[in-house]
């Protein structure tokens, strides 16, 4: 009878650290395998399976499309992927992003439960926003063991709170008890059972494949929202999600209310900023126009280019105020960037 030998874990700003810390606990022969999403940017270099591996006895290497799954080993998910667990094998996609990220933490632990059903521990670490909290919710659905560390311990608490608020989760540890727990979890036997797969859950598991079938299909799982996918702009659909507000594009892109807030507010600064650029340049040819007049002694057209002027100049004051305040909203995880290997 096999134990808890799926564990996926998410973790955002501050997880290098809180990583490297947790497999200094595991031992090598774990009867598990450990899958990682660490939000990264796309176009970076990840060193993280080399931190991990010299932070513990655990081989660590980045998640290869089509690699069988074995216990003791850690697959971390490379930049720009989405790293989804299939039964028996790993599956790696470019898929449409979620919660503005990819590698996102939700498309894992859903394709881990709907794998695997009660043999998936979910864990939720230290990172900002929610990415993970709907994928946590799924495995939990599945009868999936939960954990997530403790907001007071975390570098970051935006992720593990959000998980708690959202998810009645079977145990919130600090992280220097997490470790012992995923021993003992692995080893514990988990009683056969049939892991029934609903439709709408099915189809949020396909479409981050952007399966055929699934993006043709003329209903969507919940409601139109109103709102516009920040990605593609196209419309979003409001997802029943045991209570957790999300949205889900025709293609595929899918947001928290949180991550889609966050992405709003970088548009309104982007709008800003444009609005900006926009009336310097206004103001810059008013100038022109209104040294041209005087040039020619047209000094009624120079009066009215003079007003424009002023009223170009107090809103270009207004938005520089506003721009330097912070007063929109920054979406920027601190410290979400990988360490350096020590010593390479």
């Amino acid at each position: 009878m096999p134990g808890h030998d799926i564990i996926v874990l998410g973790a955002s700003a501050g997880g290098v650290e809180v990583l490297s810390q947790l497999v200094r606990d595991l031992s090598a022969d774990l009867p598990a395998a450990l899958f990682i999403v660490l939000h990264f940017p796309a176009h970076g270099t990840s060193v993280l399976p080399k931190i991990l591996s010299r932070a513990g006895v655990l081989p660590a290497n980045h998640a290869q499309d089509g690699t069988k799954i074995q216990p003791g080993h850690i697959y971390v998910a490379p930049p720009d992927y989405h790293l989804l667990v299939k039964r028996g094998y790993i599956n790696l996609v470019r898929g449409p992003k979620e919660n503005s990220h990819r590698p996102a933490i939700d498309p894992l632990f859903r394709t881990a439960a709907r794998a695997y059903g009660r043999r998936v521990v979910g864990v939720i670490l230290s990172g900002t926003l929610d990415d993970g909290t709907a994928g946590l919710a799924v495995v939990k659905r599945q009868g999936g063991v939960t954990l997530v560390q403790d907001p007071e311990d975390a570098l970051y608490s935006g992720m593990p709170t959000s998980a708690i608020a959202n998810v009645e989760v079977d145990h919130i540890l600090p992280l220097a008890k997490m470790g012992d727990a995923l021993v003992r979890l692995a080893h514990e036997p988990v009683a056969a059972g049939e892991n029934f797969v609903s439709d709408d859950m099915a189809m949020e598991a396909d479409l981050v494949q952007l399966d055929l079938d699934a993006l043709q299909q003329d209903e969507r799982p919940g409601t139109p929202s109103g709102f516009a996918c920040p990605e593609c702009g196209g419309a979003l659909w409001e997802l029943p999600a045991d209570g957790l507000l999300r949205f889900r594009c025709r293609v595929g892109h899918a947001l928290s209310a949180e991550s889609l807030l966050a992405e709003q507010s970088e548009a309104v600064e982007a709008a800003l900023w444009s609005a900006l650029r926009a009336l310097e340049e206004s103001t810059t040819l008013t100038r022109r126009l209104i040294e041209r007049s005087h040039r020619f002694n047209h000094f009624l057209t120079a009066q009215r280019y003079e007003e424009r002027l002023r009223e170009s100049e107090q809103s270009a004051a207004l938005l520089r105020q506003l721009l330097l305040k912070g007063e929109v909203a920054s979406t920027v995880e601190p410290g979400a960037t990988e360490l350096s290997v020590p010593g390479s």
